[in-house]
């Protein structure tokens, strides 16, 4: 079954969805900034990578996300399912780097449920919890007739309430808003671009 994008993003509040994709930290950056309030941005501390609060500003304020270090994924969990459950911050980003059991994904649901915060795990291809309300792929697009690189192709891939459907999206800075746009080959005066 499809549907519109609008009944599938924003992510459902109260639930924990999951994404996946090279640009799956660009999707966790605008699912945050569709929230009101602080950011968790849970994250194993040994991880080379760092999160960057200033390459943020194009997506929400940097003054509103928190940062937490894990020791490891185990850690990065409680820290994730404390963070949810206490509520005070409605959105909570928790990257994991190995599968989730059903054990530690139903946890997560059960404490985003009590503190009524949305969560969403950043995920490797493949290694999705059989708790997330939704997953989705999020992958960058080449779009030459754009000055810039921001298309992204967003599709959902597992979604409980049963509707699934794949969009292209362009983050719209000056608006902060998401937009969804036609694929390239459908877009007004595209017949004119080679290829």
């Amino acid at each position: 079954m499809r549907t519109g994008f609008s009944s599938s993003f924003p992510l459902r509040r109260a639930r924990v969805h999951e994404v996946c994709g090279p640009g799956a930290f660009a999707f966790a950056a605008i699912a945050a900034a569709s929230a009101t309030g602080p950011v968790i941005w849970v994250r194993e501390g040994w991880l080379a990578d760092s999160v960057n609060p200033v390459a943020l500003a194009r997506f929400f304020d940097p003054a509103r996300l928190l940062l937490a270090l894990g020791k490891d994924q185990t850690d990065s969990l409680a820290i994730a399912e404390e963070a949810l459950k206490d509520g005070a911050a409605p959105f909570v980003v928790v990257e994991v780097t190995r599968p989730l059991d059903l054990r530690e994904g139903r946890r997560l649901q059960l404490a985003a449920k009590a503190g009524r915060a949305t969560g969403l795990c950043l995920i490797p291809e493949g290694m999705g919890s059989n708790a997330a309300e939704t997953r989705w792929r999020a992958t960058p697009l080449f779009d030459p007739g754009a000055r810039d690189s921001t298309l992204m192709r967003w599709e959902s891939i597992k979604n409980k309430s049963g509707t699934l459907g794949a969009w292209h999206v362009r983050w719209n800075e000056e608006t902060r808003h998401l937009n969804v746009v036609s694929p390239a080959g459908e877009r007004p005066g595209s017949a004119d671009l080679p290829g």
